[in-house]
């Protein structure tokens, strides 16, 4: 379902925060995943926001936030987020064959 609401508080630190609208009693939960902006994935209070909801369970609110963004701006289109390096990275592990390590 979508709604326009408020941001009542935003947590860059732990990177999440809730949403105030008609149609969210008692606030909606966001995370900065759902946040669809380019760069740092970041509200903050008191801003106008476009929001794309759910019904949940998370951090006794009833609502979660699917999508979220500045009401003044077109939402960034989730595949240019996920083409975004800023939000992965990648780690490789090599081990040796048994026996042909260097005990050096």
């Amino acid at each position: 379902m979508s709604a326009s609401g408020v941001v009542r508080v935003w947590d860059d630190d732990e990177g999440w925060g809730v949403i105030d609208s008609a149609l969210t009693p008692g606030g909606c939960w966001t995370h900065f995943s759902s946040v669809l902006v380019g760069g740092f994935a970041s509200l903050t209070a008191g801003q106008d926001v476009e929001f794309e909801f759910e019904a949940a369970k998370q951090d006794g609110f009833r609502y979660a936030a699917v999508a979220a963004w500045p009401a003044d701006q077109d939402p960034v289109p989730r595949t240019e987020i996920e083409d975004s390096t800023a939000l992965r990275s990648t780690l490789t592990l090599t081990f040796d064959e048994p026996g042909t390590s260097d005990p050096g």
